[in-house]
């Protein structure tokens, strides 16, 4: 049973989400909060494996309040879904930065966010290819990026900064290993050792880091 804490300045909103997901098989929703400042609270008591979260919110944003959960999480796995009204929210991708595995637009369906709560539940990124390539862009445009690639690239091997190349491009495992020619399993293999070389958590930090160490270019 997945377990979930619904975060948003609306009653309306958090209300809603939470019967959504209550009715879905194989979710639980424990609880609900009304800014940042709640949502930490509220994680730290409930112990959720998912926290969906509103950016914009009195007191605490959503993007303090994710760094908080995340940092007071310990060894404990909680993961953190982002909600926006705006495809090109300019603070999705610092979301993204403060730990989030992911974002999902306001207006998604049913269907689409209790898939999202599976996915990050499992410790996946949601990643949606094209609206991820334009927020990184419009993140990286508005702080006239790249970089130099970054040094914490340099442990890793050709083949390694390949698949986070195509990490950063929102692919899949499979997708990886179908455009490399290689097994999934050793996709699989390669993304891990870039998460433990690179010291990042998962596909999210993995697409930021690819994009700010300039390994992927805006508009390529």
């Amino acid at each position: 049973m997945i377990s979930v804490l619904v975060v948003d300045d609306q009653a309306m909103v958090r209300e809603g989400f939470s019967a959504l997901l209550n009715a879905q098989e194989g979710i639980s929703v424990l609880g609900t909060a009304a800014d940042g400042l709640e949502a930490v609270a509220k994680a730290a008591q409930l112990r959720p494996d998912v926290v969906v979260m509103d950016i914009r919110m009195p007191r605490m944003d959503g993007i303090e309040a994710t760094r908080q959960i995340m940092a007071g999480a310990g060894e404990r796995e909680v993961h953190v879904l982002v909600l926006t009204t705006f495809d090109l929210d300019e603070y999705v991708v610092d979301a993204l930065r403060a730990g989030a595995s992911g974002f999902l637009l306001k207006d998604a369906t049913a269907a689409q966010l209790t898939e999202a709560v599976h996915t990050v539940a499992r410790g996946e990124a949601l990643l949606a290819p094209s609206l991820t390539k334009r927020l990184i862009e419009t993140y990286l445009d508005a702080r006239r990026a790249p970089a130099p690639v970054s040094g914490r690239l340099d442990v890793l091997t050709p083949r390694e900064k390949e698949v986070l190349a195509l990490v950063a491009e929102g692919l899949s495992n499979r997708e990886i290993a179908e455009r490399l020619f290689l097994a999934e399993q050793t996709v699989k293999t390669h993304v891990s050792h870039v998460f433990t070389k690179c010291d990042i958590r998962d596909r999210a930090q993995a697409v930021i880091l690819a994009y700010e160490s300039g390994l992927v270019t805006p508009g390529a």
